[in-house]
């Protein structure tokens, strides 16, 4: 299965643009933003747990990270609410569940090879942020593939100053601007590298999740990733 496959062009869904299917679980599914592959996927997703379902405990040869949007995420005994930021390293295995039911944006699969610790971040804690050109920035992951932050802009702020060597952008809260079109909460937006997207703060501001780097040249995702027969994950996105 190929979802915005095409990594050399913008890719944009709003949430009027949702699809929701159902992953092989009950009471699990998912939103494809962008995907290579079929139940074994290089995939970028939004996920959404009723009240009570639970993935059995599978592994992520690829890796996975995770933003919860909404409700609580829980893996094993430990609760993540809504702001917490999670990276599983390549090779790692969990048990996912939520008692009340979550949401959550996932990446799969997206991982170097090399990375071994796991990432556990609470976005609310108000020591993680710091003002940085003119807006709250909270700093989730950095290495020399990627740079992942939140971030929270004032009306008028620009997302990027200039040329982006690729970028990828979920909008949590208000609304971005550019030019005429407007793109609010929800909006799920992937650039290639050598564009300058205007993206302005509307009035009430915004709050976004910004990856960088990780579309720049040899980063670029090629290939179908159904190949990977030691996969084990069973649809988490």
């Amino acid at each position: 299965m190929l979802v915005n496959a095409d990594f050399s062009r913008r890719a944009v869904v709003t949430p009027q643009q949702y699809q929701w299917v159902a992953s092989p679980q009950p009471g699990v599914e998912r939103v494809m933003l962008d995907r290579q592959g079929g139940e074994k996927a290089r995939a970028t997703s939004i996920v959404r747990y009723t009240a009570g379902s639970n993935f059995p405990r599978h592994e992520h040869p690829g890796g996975e990270e995770i933003l919860v949007l909404s409700g609580n995420l829980s893996e094993g005994r430990v609760d993540y609410p809504a702001g917490w930021y999670l990276r599983n390293p390549p090779g790692s295995s969990h048990q996912p569940s939520s008692k009340e039911g979550a949401v959550i944006f996932v990446k799969l699969w997206q991982m170097s090879a090399s990375e071994r610790g796991s990432v556990r971040i609470d976005t609310r804690d108000t020591s993680r942020w710091e003002t940085q050109r003119g807006r709250r920035s909270c700093l989730l992951f950095a290495s020399d593939a990627e740079h992942v932050t939140m971030q929270r802009l004032m009306a008028g702020n620009r997302v990027f100053d200039g040329f982006v060597n690729g970028a990828e952008i979920l909008i949590l809260e208000g609304t971005l601007s550019e030019g005429q079109k407007q793109y609010v909460s929800g909006s799920w937006l992937r650039l290639p590298s050598g564009h300058y997207p205007d993206f302005i703060a509307d009035v009430a501001g915004a709050s976004i999740y910004l990856k960088t780097g990780h579309l720049a040249g040899q980063n670029l995702p090629t290939g179908d990733y159904e190949h990977f027969s030691n996969y084990r994950s069973r649809g988490m996105a």
